[in-house]
């Protein structure tokens, strides 16, 4: 085989690598999401939407309890502590944009007071559920 034939399996290989990463990543994510659906109805919450796209972003969950409504994003790390520093002010932003954003199409909605959550996976425990975890910048 020749060097540079050598040099395009190894990119392939390298590739196909970082894809099941990327696939692995995408399975424990929705296992986490379905694991603080779960969590959060036990709690007595309604789901309105999972894995809620809009042109500005997507929000893991979001939920309803009386006249609550709250975006909900989940973090799966192996510890608790990387888990709650896992969510950075730029993904906060996101999150509050695209909140709005689905919002803006459901007036009724727009109406109930807004909250931002954060459930935390981790590995052999219960999902820990963090009630109004940030609020977005004015």
């Amino acid at each position: 085989m020749s060097a540079s034939a050598n040099g395009r399996a190894s990119r392939r290989g390298q590739a196909e690598r970082g894809q099941a990463k990327r696939r692995h990543a995408e399975r424990r994510g929705r296992r986490s999401e379905a694991l603080a659906l779960w969590w959060l109805r036990l709690k007595g919450y309604r789901v309105l939407a999972r894995r809620a796209r809009t042109p500005v972003g997507e929000i893991d969950l979001i939920v309803r309890r009386g006249g609550l409504i709250a975006a909900v994003e989940v973090k799966a790390r192996p510890d608790l502590a990387s888990a709650a520093e896992s969510l950075g002010p730029a993904q906060r932003r996101r999150v509050a944009r695209a909140f709005a954003h689905w919002l803006t199409h459901r007036p009724a909605l727009a109406a109930l007071d807004q909250r931002f959550d954060l459930v935390l996976v981790v590995p052999g425990r219960r999902p820990r559920h963090i009630p109004d975890a940030w609020r977005p910048e004015a």
